[in-house]
Parts: structure tokens; sequence; C-alpha cells
């Protein structure tokens, strides 16, 4: 059952890939897809069995390679980590699948977008059943490159080269960090198994590393190199800019990709490595700072987007600082559960938006819809239990999740953690404002003229199955799930997620006060009444429209261009080519080590017996006959040392033979 799950992806992929144009379009589609539907039925096995009954599965196929003492298995774990993950991944995945079908019927090449599905799948797959760091890896850049593939797929286009490469050499930065943090563990540990590292971590806990004349904790470092490469798959800010130029890629994808599946792959490597991290509050204190401040930013650029899967892909970043933020304060079960219940509501709102456009002529600029709620009834609805569900709104999957994060935060009862709870609810604040801004620009706003004379439909069943069910699954699913990951003594995480004991703080939030508890619900609310306080009284006054428009000009500068992180980026990009040009181009290629090598010695030596022709022959004479008398000169002092010498060793041998007789 287990070899099944995690193969039948790569079997089907490799089947349609290789005899997809032979078979046609339609079993293509349906055996992908009956692929996907067997592979929830068995996750399904694996959550009774794994999840419910509390057990733990290991699967060692055999042994890959063995250098000395370094020994590397292809094995896999099933513990509730897994389980969990395998739920999202293989669910989200079977609706992409299923909503492909209706928004990619007249694409030429689905079979290879299918293709790519499935490897993406399988690659994700690995990733997480992982059973040691070298396969985790493994999975980790599969899926990079299936990424790439993806983004890429309609490769006619530049912008989506563009965003393709873009998305793989920003993810190779960090993934040479998570090179690094593997090495260093190989190092130290000679082994990759997740569970030889953790038991062995305290033995190391107090070793230092020489670096540069400075001294180091290795285990700071290692926590170090893992959280930048969990930086780089889960966009946050400085390594988040592939991500927004991703949605060059079709809908699905977005969905797939970076909103429930790759992107919180991040997300994963941290909690599956808490038991690692725990043991680096410096670390800690700066993944608190980096989330709080992606979810922040991401907030306030998606404020000012109107490309629709722009505002989503910008909301993505934001809810992943939220999962580094919960993660910082060792809240990993907490982390999880708002990783399983965003994947449902996002991957909603993307296909939601996938289902516009698609009814639009590939339209995403908000600004040309309009009045849609009354042609597209059933994308509206979807949309707004999706917007809901993210503001954490009463009994809707985002409230069991989202509003205990933020308290957390407050129960640290500290300085930094009341700042950082205040920039919590300044970000829940901007998350109303841009999804009420989403719902308001394509449903509630006056039409334009552009589709006035376009025939909206909204009847593809595949489409509308997709919504529906995810629909259902991002009103209910938060709560079916929430005595797995909340609530004390809940022990189904104990297993797989590790909090030492001096940040286990699961008890006071409880007893907190009802008015604290619900500030993330009234400062929701009170960004929808911002949006439509703005957009429905001071428009209407023209003077304070203009004062205001003046203040908005010079923010919407800085955040519709995304805080200007891409003009930074191609900036120093573009001075280092210029830098590399002028030292390669125009001084190596062009000879330089050749010229202070044997080429100039050589050029030196001919200008020299070239400049010499052209001496009067009389100083030359004069010059030789000088170097003639200088040499007789020594000669003759070192034959009169050597006589002088000579002739004192006889005398001093005579007098000895006197003296002796």
């Amino acid at each position: 059952m287990y070899l099944c799950l995690i193969l039948l992806p790569l079997f089907n992929s490799l089947f349609i890939g290789l005899f997809g144009y032979l078979i046609g379009r339609q079993i293509t589609i349906y055996s992908s897809v009956l692929t996907l539907l067997i592979n929830n039925i068995l996750v399904l096995f694996i959550i009774n069995e794994i999840l419910l009954n509390d057990n733990i599965i290991f699967l060692n196929l055999y042994t890959l390679l063995i250098i000395n003492d370094i020994k590397l298995n292809i094995s896999f774990i099933f513990d509730q980590l897994v389980s969990i993950m395998l739920l999202v991944i293989i669910t989200i995945s079977t609706f992409v699948h299923i909503f492909t079908v209706g928004y990619m019927s007249h694409d030429p090449f689905i079979i290879r977008f299918y293709t790519y599905l499935g490897l993406f799948t399988f690659f994700m797959i690995i990733l997480v059943t992982a059973d040691n760091l070298i396969q985790l890896f493994i999975g980790w850049e599969g899926v990079g490159l299936c990424s790439y593939l993806l983004i890429n797929f309609w490769y006619n286009r530049i912008a989506a080269n563009k965003a393709a490469i873009k998305a793989m050499l920003m993810n190779r930065i960090a993934d040479i960090f998570f090179i690094f943090a593997i090495l260093l563990l190989l190092l130290e540990f000679k082994t990759v198994d997740y569970f030889i590292i953790f038991s062995l971590l305290d033995y190391i806990e107090n070793y230092n590393l020489n670096f540069f004349f400075s001294q180091y904790r290795l285990i700071d470092l290692i926590v170090f190199f893992l959280f930048i490469g969990a930086m780089g798959k889960s966009a946050q800010i400085g390594l988040h800019t592939w991500l927004p130029d991703a949605m060059e890629g079709p809908t699905p994808v977005s969905a797939l990709l970076h909103a429930a599946t790759m992107v919180t792959a991040g997300v994963f490597l941290l909690i599956r490595c808490s038991f690692i991290f725990e043991k680096s509050n410096i670390i800690l204190f700066i993944i608190i700072i980096i989330g709080i401040y992606t979810a922040l930013l991401s907030a306030l650029i998606a404020t000012f987007q109107y490309d629709i899967k722009k505002i989503i892909a910008y909301s993505t970043c934001s809810q992943l600082g939220y999962m580094f933020l919960s993660c910082g304060l060792s809240n990993y079960n907490i982390t999880l559960f708002h990783l399983f219940n965003h994947a449902f509501f996002k991957a909603l709102l993307f296909l939601g938006a996938g289902s516009i456009i698609s009814s639009l002529l590939d339209e995403q600029d908000m600004r040309k819809l309009g009045y849609l709620c009354y042609k597209m009834s059933f994308t509206y609805i979807s949309i707004l239990i999706g917007s809901l569900a993210i503001l954490g709104f009463p009994f809707l999957t985002g409230f069991y999740s989202k509003d205990i994060l933020l308290e957390f935060t407050w129960v640290t009862y500290s300085f930094e953690g009341i700042y950082i709870y205040i920039l919590g609810i300044l970000t829940a604040l901007l998350t109303a404002i841009y999804s009420f801004k989403l719902i308001f620009y394509s449903f509630l706003k006056k039409t334009n003229i552009f589709n006035k004379y376009i025939k909206v439909e909204e009847n593809n069943v595949y489409i509308i199955i997709s919504l529906f069910i995810l629909s259902l699954l991002s009103i209910f699913i938060g709560f079916i799930f929430s005595d797995i990951f909340v609530g004390l003594g809940n022990n189904y995480m104990y297993k797989s997620i590790y909090i030492s004991f001096e940040h286990y703080n699961n008890i006071e939030f409880e007893f907190l006060n009802p008015l604290i508890k619900n500030i993330p619900l009234i400062v929701s609310f009170i960004g929808i009444i911002i949006y439509i306080f703005f957009y429905k009284i001071i428009i209407k006054n023209k003077k304070l429209y203009n004062f205001l428009f003046l203040i908005k000009k010079y923010i919407y500068i800085k955040f519709y261009n995304a805080g200007f992180f891409n003009l930074i980026y191609n900036k120093i990009y573009i001075y280092f080519l210029y830098l590399c040009y002028n030292i390669n181009v125009k001084i190596i290629e062009k000879g330089y080590f050749e010229l202070i090598g044997p080429i100039g010695f050589y050029l030196l030596l001919r200008n020299l017996s070239y400049k010499s022709r052209f001496l009067n022959p009389f100083f030359i004479n004069i010059a030789i006959l000088l170097i003639y008398l200088f040499i007789i000169i020594i000669l003759y002092y070192i034959l009169l040392y050597y006589y002088l010498f000579i002739n004192n060793i006889i005398i001093l041998l005579l007098l000895y033979y006197i003296i002796e007789e």
C-alpha cells in the first residue's frame, strides 16, 4: 500500500509521457485522475493506521551506497507529520487534475502538462516521506525542476521563460546553503538519517567551529544553513520575488505548486527538523523576525496590486510568513495546522481566479472586471468562502488556526512578543483589505465595457466540481481536524515534533482574555469597513480624495513595484555582469595572463635587443672592455686570496713540523 502510493504517480507520469500521444487525450486524462483517486483512498487508510492508531511505519528498500562509515539507504518513513502532508498533497493534486480537465481542455499540449503534474506529485511525495536528508534533497530538487517545467509550460511567452529561470536561480541560491547544512551534519555524524542525528544532537551542542579567526557554535551554523534553504523554497523576504513572477504559468500550476504544496516544503523542513532548531535560540529569533516582516511586507504589496493572481500570490507569501513566525515561537503543531488549512482555502482562491480567467479571455486585471457576481455566482461564492477563511471568519477553516497562531505570540509575555503581535494584527488588517478589494473589483464594482460584449459562461462541470468540494473543505476541514493539532492533552503529533520545555507554552493561551482572542477578527472587520469607507465616501469628496490620492500615489509607487526588490536585484545583477565582462572579456580573454607570462618575457627581451641595435658601437666596445677588465680584476683578487691562503697553510704546516721535531 505504501509503495503503491509512492510509485503510482511516477508510473503514470512515465506512461503518459511516453505513450500519451498514442493513447490519446481522453485516456491520458482518465489515467491521471484515476491514479490520484486511488492515492486518495490509500491516504485515508494511512491516516487511519498512522495518525489515529499512533503507529510509525519504516520501509527500508535497499542500500544505495556504502563509503567507509557512511551508509545511504533508500528508505521511507510514514509518521504523523508525513500522513498529514500526504493528505494535503494528494487531495489538492486531485482537484487540480480535475480542474485542469476543464481549464486546459483546448490546449494542444495537455498530455505534456499532465506528465509534469504527475512527476511533480511523485517528487513531492518523495520529499515528505524521505527517511534521510539526501533523499529529501532529491525530492527537494525534483520539485524545483518540475516547478521550472510547469512555470515555463507556455515556453513561447518571454515572461514565462524569465519567470521560470528566475525561480530556478533563486531557489538554487538557497539550495547551496541547504547542501552546506547536509555536509556539516554528514561530517559530524557520519550519517544523514533523521533519527540518528536527532538522538545525538546533545553531544555536539557545545561544539565550536573556527572560521576566519572566530568561533561559532556548530549547531547554530547547521540551523542557519537549514533556515536559508527553507527561506528560498518558501519565498521569505529577500528570496520571495520568484513567487509572484511564477504566476506566468497556468493557473492549475499556481494552485498546486505555489499555494498548497511546493512553497510549503520549506515550512515542512522546519517542522521535520524541529529537533535541531530547538537547540538554537538565536536562529529561532531570526526566524520570527523574517517571518513577521515577510507577512507584513507581502500584505502591503498585495494591497496595491490589480492582477488577480498576483494578489493571491502575495497573500501566499504573507501566510507563509505567519507559518515561519509560528515555527520561530516553537509552535510547530500550530504551524502544521495552519499549513494544512491554508492549502485548501488558498487552492480554492487560485482555482476560483482560474475560473474567472478562463471565462474572460485570459484577462487577469481586476480593473477590467466587475458585476461578475451575477454572471459567475458559483465562482463568487467560492472566492467569498476562501476570502472569509483566510480572514479567520468564525467557524471557517482559517478561524481555527490563524487566531491561535497570533495568540501564541501574545503569551510570550515579552516586549518583543507584544511588538510582533501588533505587526501580526496589522497584517491581518491588510489581509482583510486586499481580500475584500479582490471581491469588490471582480464581483461587486460596476462593470467596464470590457465584459459587456463577452458571453460569460460558468457551465464547465470539472471546474464546478473542484470549486464545490474545495469550498466544503474550506468550511469544515478545520473543525474536523482541530482536535488533532490543538488542545491540552493532545498527543497526536508528539512523535514527529519536538518542543523544548523552555519553549512550551501550550497552556497559557487557554486562559487568555476573550477580548484579546477576538482582536484579529475585530481588526479584519475593521479592514473591510475601511475599504468600504474609502471607496464609498472618500471618492465622492473630491478635496479629501485628491489629498489622499497624493499620499496613495507616493505609497503606490513603492508597493505596486513590490518594494523595488526586483529593481535592486536587477541592478546588482547587471553591475555584476558588467564587472565580469570587464574582467573576463576585456582583460583575461585578451591575453592578460599571457602578457605577464611567457609572451611578456619574450616581448621584453625582443624590445631590449631591438633597442640595443641603435646604440653607438664605440660605447658598446667600451662597455665590453670594462666588463672584461672587471672580470680580470675579480679573478686576480680571487687568485690572490687563494694564493695567500695556501701559502699560510704551508707555513703553518712547516712550523708544526719544526715544533714536533
